[in-house]
């Protein structure tokens, strides 16, 4: 397609989504014209750069990279243009289902490497590991191959081979396994027991829409006529899609309390309402936020809270109270868009500033937004609420701060290795609760000084817990998956066993509020 047209059809594509024909006014006869002009514009642009950049010009560059990209940066930092590639990926992701061999890929210096096979999928039962480094998949040399593109060399069609060729460690020559694919269906949920009658369930993120049903399936699968109080864990939870977030929320309230609502120029005001989960409704809940629990995660904090269902523990969350539209343009690409603000149930828009500063210190500089003062709101019993720099928890709880050689220690990718050196030509195996014992910790102090790690023998002797829970985890993922490896380390998390101790203040929010509500309704 040639640049003129391409432009044409997207930005056309862009303006015309949900306009119904009718008389013009004199005013949107100007408003076409400029629209019209401004075209014309952005096309004599791309003429003057064609004939006379000192390189070749790739249309599609100039369009997916500039053109339209430009356009967005100058509305807010959440509307995104998704070329043809990262569309397809993110219905993928949406769906959360593929067809292909079932592993988590990763990076290690510019290697593609198994993060994890997922359980009972083919590479699993193939027999692939953690720490495999891909060298090719089929006939293909992936040794020069980034991610994206050895992941699409793994997915094709349902019940056809595949082969994969890894170095591991420990064998002098590469491995090969032929896999066949199948469908892979993927979760972002995970429930169990942290103690009896204790509950703790996990949501990574929203994107997908079978959020919903595995939150069913997962508290119907542990028994939830047995839990007498919930951990729900939104700790690094980026959102997603609006009607999970309203599924999951909606089955902790009274049916018909608002969830959501969201507000825009171009869209109908939309309020979403509960339909409970009658087994939900008895149980206290505490629910765990952190400073990157955003969007859809703040959309259930925000409904539990202003309803007085659950107590918030944690950092004050991200703050996007902005919505999303996903429009499909030409060429496969598409545009999600901002197109409405959304409120909590009390009216709080919890959306950060974002015009008044860069977009990278949107995302990444330190947050001192603080409450908007003077959007105050009740909860249902009459607590103060605030809106504005995201969702203030009931009771703040500041994460573990590690020291400068702990974090170097995480972000360098030791601990991965040492776990591929640890079972070296061996099956991983390692007995359920199992934990690092001194030789091994004073190994790990060997291995780093092998490897010219810099550190000191008192930043070790400080770090040693961390290093003992880091091996563990990292062992535990090998042995017995990355499921068992992350209840683990829940298990030991002192956010999570602060949040069972908090069960019974959640508990007396609900009565609480329950008697306030019973009493609005009370005749006199």
């Amino acid at each position: 397609m040639m640049i003129r047209n391409a432009v044409w059809v997207a930005l056309l594509a862009l303006g015309s989504t949900g306009l119904q024909a009718q008389r013009p006014s004199a005013k949107a006869a100007s408003s076409d014209t400029d629209l019209t002009n401004g075209f014309h514009s952005i096309i004599d642009a791309y003429s003057l750069i064609e004939k006379n950049f000192a390189n070749p010009v790739s249309s599609e560059h100039v369009l997916y990279q500039g053109a339209i990209p430009g356009m967005l940066l100058t509305l807010d930092p959440h509307s995104n243009f998704l070329d043809p590639d990262e569309w397809r990926e993110a219905q993928r992701r949406q769906s959360a289902q593929y067809f292909g061999v079932g592993m988590e890929l990763t990076v290690d210096f510019d290697q593609v490497v198994v993060g994890q096979p997922f359980p009972n999928s083919p590479a699993a039962a193939a027999g692939l590991q953690r720490g495999d480094v891909i060298v090719a998949v089929d006939k293909n040399d992936a040794r020069s191959l980034d991610l994206s593109a050895v992941a699409n060399l793994l997915r094709g069609p349902r019940g056809t081979p595949v082969t994969v060729t890894v170095r591991r460690e420990g064998f002098p020559q590469p491995i090969s396994y032929t896999v066949t694919r199948a469908a892979i269906q993927t979760s972002l949920v995970d429930a169990f027991w942290l103690r009896p009658g204790i509950a703790y369930l996990s949501i990574v993120s929203f994107e997908s829409q079978s959020v919903g049903p595995d939150v069913e399936a997962a508290l119907k699968k542990l028994g939830e006529s047995e839990v007498n109080g919930l951990v729900l864990d939104l700790r690094g939870n980026p959102g997603g899609l609006v009607t999970e977030a309203v599924t999951v929320a909606g089955r902790y309230l009274k049916s018909g309390q608002t969830v959501v609502s969201h507000h825009g120029r171009a869209e109908a005001e939309q309020t979403f309402r509960a339909k409970p989960q009658p087994s939900a409704q008895k149980y206290p809940i505490v629910v765990l936020v952190d400073r990157h629990s955003a969007s859809a995660a703040e959309i259930v904090a925000g409904a539990l809270q202003d309803h007085d269902r659950a107590w918030i523990i944690g950092e004050t969350t991200f703050g996007k109270g902005l919505v999303q539209g996903q429009y499909q343009l030409s060429e496969g690409a598409a545009l999600v868009l901002t197109i409405a603000h959304y409120y909590t149930p009390s009216g709080r828009l919890i959306q950060r500033d974002y015009q008044h500063r860069s977009f990278f210190e949107y995302y990444y500089a330190g947050r001192n937004d603080g409450p908007n003062l003077a959007d105050v709101k009740a909860t249902d019993s009459g607590r103060k609420v605030y809106g504005g720099g995201g969702i203030t928890p009931d009771e703040k709880y500041d994460p573990v701060a590690h020291s400068i050689f702990e974090r170097r220690l995480a972000a360098s990718g030791v601990f991965f290795h040492f776990g591929s050196q640890y079972f070296s030509g061996r099956k991983p195996q390692l007995p359920q609760g199992w934990t690092p014992d001194d030789k091994l910790i004073e190994r790990f102090h060997a291995y780093l000084k092998d490897e010219q790690f810099p550190l000191t023998d008192r930043e070790f002797s400080d770090s040693r817990q961390f290093v003992s829970d880091q091996i563990r985890f990292e062992l535990y993922r090998r042995a017995l998956g990355k499921q068992e490896a992350e209840r683990a380390g829940v298990q030991a998390d002192p956010e999570v066993i602060h949040a069972v101790e908090s069960l019974p203040k959640a508990e007396a929010l609900l009565r609480e509020v329950q008697r306030v509500l019973a009493s609005r309704t009370t005749p006199r």
